[in-house]
């Protein structure tokens, strides 16, 4: 009988630490970090053989086995201590970066468009269909769709980490206040407020220069009949009710969901493959863009469509370049971010409501 312990080295199997390799010590080639590895990637060497004997194997038995082509590679999830330290490490690449929000916003968009061709198929009167969607608190409680803006990015990102529980995916995302004491919070909110202010300010310009441009380069001017853009729709008979309920979805619904989704997520992970003039720039861009989804009405038209997104395009372009770099300013923590996109917003609206009140 043959006793356990005289048996080969061949026949047992060590543990995976025993012959764990970052580099092939006969090609030097970098080995992925997978489970089980035994035989280099590209020449086929047995690095278990090596390990044992402290030597490289006969020639033949390299070349009993062929290279593994198809291995599974490991993605490497974040503790709870290192979720808050991503800065410079790479996590979702360029496709969820842009797909994933891009989709968000489709979905949400389709949600709404269901919810009213639904009412055009119960109700039989479409004028009261109409009257339906055109009141001020219909409008309120369709904000509540940008909730849909969360959920995708956040169901993402459960497989980047361990521990993917609701606070953790918010910690990645930004969405958070750990580290931060009363006063440094109460710090970052000012920030947030000061900064609304400026936008306020950096919109305005825009909006004043291009058009500017449009009238005295171009020779076009900007007439305006009825309401002109989402904000001049929303306040088209709003009271003061709605006003309130308006400014609090745009503090906590509206600005939280949009930062999160592409400050957070979008603009986080664009950073990581493309740098940060890249990263910020492209999100940027695309959250203008999806704010001016509904110009492609006038796609028939279009000189009006380019004239009208370019008189539009400049203040949204703006204001977010200026979340973007915040964003990058504040080391990627959506307090300050998120508080100046929910006062922004609520400052447009309190400025057009009194505009329309008193004018």
């Amino acid at each position: 009988m043959t006793d356990k312990n005289s048996e080969s080295p061949d026949s047992q199997e060590p543990s995976r630490k025993d012959f764990e390799w970052e580099y092939c010590p006969s090609c030097g080639i970098k080995l992925p970090r997978v489970e089980g590895l035994r035989f280099c990637t590209k020449c086929g060497i047995d690095l278990v053989y090596i390990k044992e004997h402290k030597s490289l194997p006969p020639s033949q038995v390299a070349t009993t086995y062929q290279p593994q082509t198809y291995y599974r590679t490991y993605r490497e999830t974040l503790s709870d201590d290192e979720i808050l330290h991503t800065k410079g490490r790479r996590l979702w690449g360029n496709l969820p970066s842009i797909g994933l929000p891009l989709l968000a916003f489709i979905v949400m968009n389709g949600l709404i468009l269901g919810i009213i061709f639904a009412l055009v198929f119960i109700v039989p009167n479409i004028n009261f269909v109409i009257s339906l969607i055109s009141n001020p608190f219909f409008i309120v409680f369709s904000t509540l769709a940008e909730l849909i803006l969360i959920i995708i990015p956040l169901w993402y990102v459960r497989k980047y980490l361990r521990n993917p529980s609701l606070e953790n995916r918010l910690d990645l995302l930004g969405f958070t206040i750990k580290g931060y004491n009363k006063n440094e919070l109460f710090k970052e909110i000012l920030i947030g407020i000061a900064f609304a202010f400026i936008g306020i300010l950096l919109v305005a310009g825009a909006s004043i220069a291009i058009e500017a441009f449009l009238r005295y380069a171009l020779g076009i001017r900007i007439i305006r009949e009825g309401p002109s853009s989402d904000v001049e729709y929303i306040i088209t008979g709003m009271d003061v009710l709605v006003l309130i309920l308006m400014i609090l979805m745009m503090l906590f619904v509206v600005g939280p969901c949009e930062e999160i989704l592409f400050r957070g997520f979008m603009q986080r992970g664009l950073v990581r493959t493309l740098g940060d003039t890249w990263g910020i720039l492209i999100t940027a861009i695309i959250f203008a863009a999806i704010h001016l989804v509904t110009l492609f009405f006038y796609i028939l038209n279009p000189v009006v469509f380019i004239i009208l997104f370019i008189y539009l395009f400049a203040p949204y372009i703006a204001i977010s370049l200026m979340l973007g770099l915040m964003f990058r300013w504040r080391n990627e923590n959506l307090i300050a971010v998120t508080v100046t996109h929910g006062v922004y917003n609520s400052l447009t609206l309190l400025i057009a409501f009194l505009f329309m009140l008193f004018y």
